[in-house]
């Protein structure tokens, strides 16, 4: 038997002046809007893997500060051209924080076409070019107020590879 894993993403929820900072990139569905996210790499901690998935994907630096949520969805994908179809459950870990500085020299990464600044009602109105139903959650949680410590998410220091205290 198969073990289920899902694939874990970390996401940047990140607000300025009523509007959010989103990407708009190339996916096999067409260009879709998403929030800075991207997938948590091996030996990193959920609010590393949001920085550095922010940096990449804005040129800018974000420090996150408080936990947005911990959502899950299911994205199923149909087969296509030399491309098997693909069921995948995503387990998203969205932090907001201090979005900083461009960063001198960076540019977006492969993919990327854009970044802009949305409402929540335009995020809404383009509900149809949303990656996934997450984006416009992850947004409409933040606008209400949610917020946990960073605390309630933690990484033992044996993901890094030390040795456990």
């Amino acid at each position: 038997m198969t073990r289920w894993k899902p694939s874990v993403t970390v996401a940047a929820i990140i607000a300025r002046d009523g509007r959010y900072l989103l990407i708009e990139e190339h996916t096999p569905e067409g260009l879709r809007l998403n929030n800075p996210a991207g997938h948590l790499d091996p030996g990193e901690a959920p609010e590393a893997g949001c920085a550095r998935e922010a940096l990449e994907e804005t040129a800018h630096r974000f420090t996150p500060t408080d936990l947005v949520g911990i959502y899950m969805s299911r994205f199923q994908r149909p087969a296509r051209a030399a491309h098997p179809a693909e069921d995948i459950t995503y387990l998203r870990f969205a932090y907001c924080g201090i979005l900083g500085d461009a960063v001198p020299g960076a540019t977006l990464d492969t993919g990327i076409e854009r970044t802009l600044w949305m409402t929540p009602d335009e995020v809404r109105a383009n509900s149809h070019r949303l990656r996934s139903p997450l984006v416009l959650r992850c947004i409409e949680d933040h606008a209400q107020g949610q917020r946990f410590p960073m605390n309630l998410v933690f990484t033992d220091p044996s993901v890094q590879g030390a040795a456990r205290a």
